[in-house]
Formats: structure tokens, C-alpha cells, sequence
């Protein structure tokens, strides 16, 4: 069964993975936008990422990951896990923050240039660099 939880924990954190490098970008698009089809296209777009494909994604993968660690809970007495939860924490923080971008510009209230969310679309990065080392190489 474990096993079976695992392959899905990794297809959500790709799918949400997948989301939390588009928003960003969209992001981008967004804030380089003239016209106001184009900004309610981004609307569109964006709320149907976060919405639908993100968020879902993610409570999959914090739910599996939270069942896993039930069934294996000697995975906590190891020190790369501790390290790995908290990069979890600071991605879910990250998801939100890109949910308080999404309705900034929503609003129309962006007023951050293109460059900002061209540095901003990096963090994820720097977070599954480090999971994926933590997770494979167990380190400590």
C-alpha cells in the first residue's frame, strides 16, 4: 500500500510543481499586457491554474505525504525529513503568496513590473532542487 501512495504523492507533486512554475510565468505575461482582452484572458487563465489544477494538487500531495508518514512514522527521527518538511512549509507559503498575486491582479491591483515575477518564478526552483536532493541522497 505504501508503495501504491507514494507513486501517487510523486504525480501530485509534479502536477503541482507544474503549476507553481506556469502561475509565475503567467504572471510575467500579465504584467507585460496592454490591453484589457489580454489581461482578462491572464484572469482566466490564471484563476483556472490556481483554482484547479494547483490547489487540488497540492492538498493531494500534503495528504499523501501525511499518510505516508503514518504509515512510516520512523521517517520523523531522521533529520533530512525535518529538512525536507520545512522546504514543504515554505512551498506551501509560496502557493499562497502566488494565490495573493492572483487576485491582486484580479483586481487589477498588480503593481509589480514583469522582472520581479521573472526572479519570483525561480523560487520553486531552489525548492525542488533541494527536496529532491534531501529525499534521494538522505544526507543526514
Amino acid at each position: 500500500m505504501y508503495l501504491w501512495i507514494k507513486a501517487f504523492h510523486i504525480m501530485a507533486v509534479v502536477t503541482w510543481f507544474a503549476g507553481l512554475f506556469y502561475l509565475p510565468r503567467l504572471f510575467v505575461y500579465h504584467a507585460m499586457s496592454e490591453d484589457q482582452t489580454s489581461r482578462d484572458r491572464f484572469k482566466i487563465m490564471e484563476r483556472k491554474l490556481y483554482r484547479g489544477i494547483m490547489t487540488p494538487s497540492m492538498v493531494i500531495a500534503v495528504g499523501l505525504g501525511i499518510w505516508m508518514l503514518m504509515l512510516a512514522p520512523q521517517w520523523l527521527q531522521q533529520g533530512w525529513l525535518h529538512a525536507k518538511l520545512t522546504l514543504v512549509i515554505l512551498l506551501i507559503v509560496y502557493h499562497f503568496i502566488c494565490g495573493a498575486q492572483l487576485k491582486r491582479f484580479a483586481s487589477d491591483n498588480n503593481s509589480r513590473s514583469h522582472v520581479f515575477y521573472r526572479w519570483f518564478n525561480e523560487a520553486p526552483v531552489l525548492v525542488l532542487v533541494g527536496a529532491v536532493l534531501l529525499v534521494v541522497l538522505k544526507p543526514f
